[in-house]
């Protein structure tokens, strides 16, 4: 090989190796990263498939390893893996953490889940991060009980969708249009959607829904939502929350406020929120696998819990940009 050519190609390597160990795990092409050593000793080895890494997510993973540690110290290791937005990735990690018979698998986000659903039948499953069930894993919703009956348990992040539409028409009662903006390929966002419609409708408002693919084209259809309605509506979709800043960059040139379904997203482009708080989930939801894991409770009887914690929250920066006075009862987001 010529010696120039040689030279190059180490110093790519080199500088795509230190930028891996700068923001903590990397993948060049799609791929997922690791962020932690995993020790084959530990008494619970438990394999953790995030969809994407933003905010909210990042906090229900916390929430859960912190509280698992507390409780089980050396006996619990951890196989985290993020599969960057890619659901053919989580179908990836999934099949590993099966392959390599882990006790269980924490399945972060709706793509995570109904990949980790596909890999195993035996293995428990829990997932965090998810809005409904049901829908997620195919079930009908006429039949719903609330388990699965499934080896498939978890907790719901669905913040009352009547209570968010009550929130607009406080901060927004002269609005006429609402834009929601979703990600076509993320089965939660769509149900929220028609929930929220079926309510906000209720008190006037012309709804229409501006779908995106993915992050190629959350710009270009934000721009669309923005140019035709009065305020936006995006739920608790994992795509937008990882482009908040791209549709931040549409929506404030474009004078177009927007009300989100979590806190993340509303810190990255929005004004205001009724938030559930994701750490707090993440907790919730290994206290469930510490009963599964060391109690022998069966994912299959357990009922799909629910956050508890509810807060309005604002953008203060967003909101002073685009003239919104807040009602008081609302708490500012930290930055």
């Amino acid at each position: 090989m010529n010696i120039k050519k040689l030279s190059k190609s180490i110093a790519i390597v080199s500088a795509l190796t230190l930028s891996c160990s700068l923001f903590g795990g990397c993948s060049l092409k799609n791929g997922s990263s690791q962020k932690q050593s995993f020790n084959n000793n530990a008494k619970y080895k438990i394999g953790i498939c995030q969809f994407v890494k933003h905010p909210a997510l990042d906090k229900a993973t916390k929430g859960f390893k912190d509280y698992l540690t507390k409780k089980l110290g050396k006996d619990v290791t951890f196989d985290e893996q993020n599969a960057q937005g890619d659901a053919a990735v989580c179908t990836s990690i999934t099949t590993t953490f099966t392959t390599n018979k882990y006790d269980l698998i924490l399945a972060n986000a709706t793509p995570a889940l109904q990949a980790a659903s596909a890999s195993t039948k035996d293995i428990p499953i829990l997932g965090t991060s998810v809005t409904d069930y049901a829908t997620a894993l195919g079930i009908d919703s006429s039949k719903w009980t609330g388990t699965t009956n499934k080896n498939i348990s978890g907790t719901s992040d669905l913040a009352p969708i009547k209570d968010q539409a009550d929130c607009v028409k406080e901060l927004f009662p002269k609005a006429k249009t609402i834009g929601i903006l979703y990600c076509s390929s993320e089965a939660n966002s769509s149900y929220q959607a028609k929930e929220f419609k079926k309510y906000i409708e209720k008190y006037g408002y012309v709804t229409k829904d501006y779908l995106f693919n993915d992050s190629n084209d959350v710009a270009s259809v934000a721009k669309t939502a923005c140019d035709n309605s009065d305020i936006l509506y995006i739920p608790t979709d994992n795509t937008a929350a990882s482009c908040a800043e791209a549709i931040n960059n549409v929506a404030l040139p474009a004078k177009t406020p927007i009300f989100c379904g979590e806190e993340g997203i509303c810190k990255g482009c929005g004004v205001a929120t009724l938030s559930i708080d994701y750490y707090d989930l993440g907790v919730q939801t290994a206290k469930m696998a510490y009963k599964i894991l060391v109690n022998k409770k069966n994912p299959k009887n357990m009922e799909i819990e629910f956050a508890t914690k509810l807060t309005k929250e604002y953008n203060e920066e967003n909101c002073k940009k685009l003239g919104i006075d807040i009602p008081k009862d609302y708490k500012k987001i930290k930055k």
